[in-house]
């Protein structure tokens, strides 16, 4: 589409043929877990433990984890997910929610975390929600912004 091609020419050269795909139970090798240690902490995650969480979130089918992969070395570079929250106002409607979208910062500037946000939107689109919410630093709130977001009332937070 003329869209499409728009944008793909928004983007730079070195990241417009880079995978953007769906997690995959493969991904474990190609440094998914070390790229979210950039964005927070991941714990101690063995081959069994990511690939049994994978398993069940295959299973649960509310969500969508994106990855952008770099072809030439073959490792992910950005992520995000988008979960599917079921709810009874709206007419039981349903909103998505984004979570844990980090960039390799070695890779930040190359649009990448545009093109996983365009993912998840779509996604959610698909699914029918009438919003999509997420929660950032206050530092990533002009990234969401240029990405149609807008600011919304306070997020609060109980840890266990």
């Amino acid at each position: 589409s003329t869209l499409a091609r728009n944008q793909a020419l928004c983007l730079p050269p070195s990241s417009m043929d880079w995978h953007v795909r769906t997690l995959a139970a493969t991904d474990y090798d190609r440094g998914f877990l070390e790229l979210l240690g950039q964005l927070t902490v991941v714990g101690d995650v063995d081959r069994e433990a990511f690939e049994k969480q994978y398993l069940d979130m295959e299973k649960e089918g509310n969500r969508r984890v994106v990855v952008v992969v770099d072809p030439q070395r073959d490792q992910v570079v950005a992520t995000g997910t988008a979960l599917i929250e079921k709810k009874f106002i709206r007419g039981c409607g349903c909103v998505a929610h984004v979570e844990d979208v980090v960039v390799d910062h070695k890779e930040r500037g190359k649009q990448l975390g545009k093109r996983v946000i365009e993912d998840l939107l779509q996604y959610a689109r698909k699914k029918g929600c009438y919003k999509v919410i997420l929660d950032c630093a206050e530092t990533n709130a002009t990234f969401y912004e240029k990405c149609g977001f807008r600011k919304k009332e306070v997020q609060m937070v109980h840890y266990f």
